[in-house]
C-alpha cells in the first residue's frame, strides 16, 4: 500500500501513540482537580504547552488547546467578530480558504458582517496589493492561509504582514494547518501575525487535537463557555493524553525539517517529471519554491477525479481529488474555481500529498501504477487537446 493522502490526514506515529497510552494510563486525573492526580495531569498539560511555545518561539500563555483546525478557525474568526464588532464589521479573506474559514465567513455575513473575498491569480496566489486596496476604516480582521490545501501554493504572508504593519488594530489570522514541517516556519511566525491555527492529525498526532497561537494583547471572545479551562478562553476538560501526544508529534515533525522537506521535494519532482511525459495531463501545482514540497495536484483530462482516485486505489495507491473535505460531498474545488480553471479540468483533478515517511521507492511504484491506470483511460481521454496560455 502507498499512502499519498497526507494532506487529508496523517498516520499517528507509533511513538506518539505510546505517549498517548502512557499519559492516558498514568495521568488520568482531571487537570482541574485539586488532588495529586489532578496536579500531575495539569503538569503534563503545562509542559506540553511550554514545549509547543518553544518550537514556535512564543510565550506558553499564547498557546490554547482545541479539538483541531476547524474549531481553531471558527474560534479565531468568530471570536474576533464578537470582540471587535463595536469597532467595525468588515473582514478580508481569500477565495481559496479552507471550508472552516469560508463557511465561518458566510455565517458572519448572515449576522450583518461585510466580507471581502480576494481573488487569486491563475497560479493560486493572493496579491498583497489587493489586501491593501480592500482595507477600510472598519476592517477588523484579515484571514489568509499559509499553504493552500488543494494545490500547495504558499501565500505571501510576509508581504501581507508588511501591508498590515501600519494597521495594528486589524487582526491578522493565518490558517497554518498545512504548514507544519514544510519549511515555512519563518513565514508563519512573522511578528505581524496575530493568530495561527494548527491541527494535530496533519502532523502524525491523534485526531481531535489542535491548538491556536493568539498573540498577547489581542482580544478574541471564547466560543466554548463552561468551567473556565484554558485561562477561561476554551472551556471543557482538557484532552491530556491527546495534548501530550500532539506536543511530541510537533517536536518530531520539526526535527531535521530541512532534510524531510528535501526528501518530499525530490519525490514530488520525480513524479512530476515522469507524468509530464504523458499527453492530456494538466498540472495545478508547480515545482517552484513558492509551492509547498508535499502537494502535487494534476488532472488526466477527460477523466473525472473520483474515477482516477478509485482506479489508483485498485493498484494500492491512496490519494484524494483536491480536498478530502469536499471529495466525499462532491463539491467543486474552490481553489481551482478561483483560479478560473476550466470546469472540465477541475473535475478531473486529483491530489498527491506526501510526508516524511514516503519514499522514492514508492514514487517508482506509483509510476508503474500510473502507466496501467493511464492506459486504462485511453477511450475516455480527448483525442486532441491544445492548451491555451492560461492552461499551460
Amino acid at each position: 500500500m502507498i499512502y499519498f493522502d497526507n494532506s487529508a490526514t496523517t498516520k499517528p506515529l507509533a511513538s506518539v501513540l505510546d505517549t498517548y497510552r502512557t499519559v492516558a494510563t498514568e495521568f488520568y486525573g482531571n487537570p482541574s482537580s485539586l488532588h495529586k492526580l489532578g496536579d500531575k495531569a495539569k503538569a503534563v498539560v503545562d509542559q506540553s504547552r511550554a514545549q509547543i511555545a518553544a518550537i514556535l518561539g512564543c510565550k506558553p500563555d499564547e498557546i490554547y488547546f482545541t479539538s483541531g483546525g476547524t474549531e481553531g478557525d471558527n474560534w479565531i474568526i468568530k471570536g474576533t467578530a464578537m470582540a471587535k464588532r463595536q469597532f467595525g464589521k468588515h473582514i478580508i479573506t481569500s477565495s481559496i480558504e479552507h471550508a472552516a474559514v469560508g463557511n465561518s465567513m458566510k455565517q458572519l455575513e448572515e449576522l450583518g458582517f461585510d466580507v471581502t473575498y480576494l481573488p487569486v491569480d491563475h497560479r493560486g496566489f493572493v496579491d498583497p496589493d489587493d489586501v491593501a486596496a480592500a482595507l477600510r476604516d472598519d476592517t477588523i480582521l484579515v484571514s489568509v492561509m499559509a499553504v493552500n490545501n488543494e494545490i500547495g501554493s504558499i501565500q505571501p504572508i510576509d508581504k501581507i504582514a508588511e501591508v498590515l504593519k501600519d494597521r495594528p488594530t486589524v487582526h491578522f489570522h493565518v490558517d497554518a494547518v498545512q504548514s507544519v514541517g514544510k519549511g515555512v516556519r519563518d513565514l508563519i511566525t512573522n511578528p505581524r501575525v496575530d493568530f495561527l491555527t494548527f491541527s494535530g492529525h496533519k502532523f502524525h498526532a491523534p485526531r481531535g487535537t489542535g491548538f491556536i497561537y493568539a498573540k498577547e494583547g489581542r482580544r478574541i471572545e471564547p466560543l466554548m463557555a463552561g468551567g473556565g479551562q484554558e485561562s477561561n478562553m476554551r472551556s471543557g476538560t482538557e484532552n491530556t493524553p491527546g495534548i501530550a501526544a500532539m506536543a511530541k508529534a510537533l517536536r518530531l515533525a520539526v526535527t531535521d525539517e530541512d532534510k524531510k522537506v528535501a526528501r518530499e521535494q525530490a519525490i514530488r519532482t520525480e513524479i512530476t517529471n515522469y507524468v509530464k511525459k504523458f499527453d492530456h495531463m494538466r498540472f495545478f501545482s508547480e515545482l517552484t519554491p513558492d509551492f509547498a514540497p508535499h502537494v502535487l495536484t494534476m488532472a488526466i483530462q477527460g477523466v473525472r477525479g473520483e474515477t482516477i482516485v478509485h482506479a489508483f486505489e485498485q493498484e494500492g495507491v491512496y490519494m484524494s481529488t483536491t480536498s478530502a473535505c469536499s471529495s466525499r460531498s462532491g463539491e467543486e474545488s474552490s481553489t481551482l474555481a478561483a483560479m478560473n480553471v476550466l470546469q472540465s479540468d477541475a473535475e478531473s483533478a486529483f491530489r498527491i500529498s506526501l510526508d516524511e515517511e514516503n519514499t522514492m521507492a514508492e514514487a517508482k511504484a506509483f509510476e508503474k501504477a500510473f502507466d496501467k491506470v493511464y492506459a486504462g483511460f485511453e477511450r475516455m481521454r480527448p483525442q486532441k487537446w491544445t492548451a491555451t496560455a492560461s492552461q499551460k
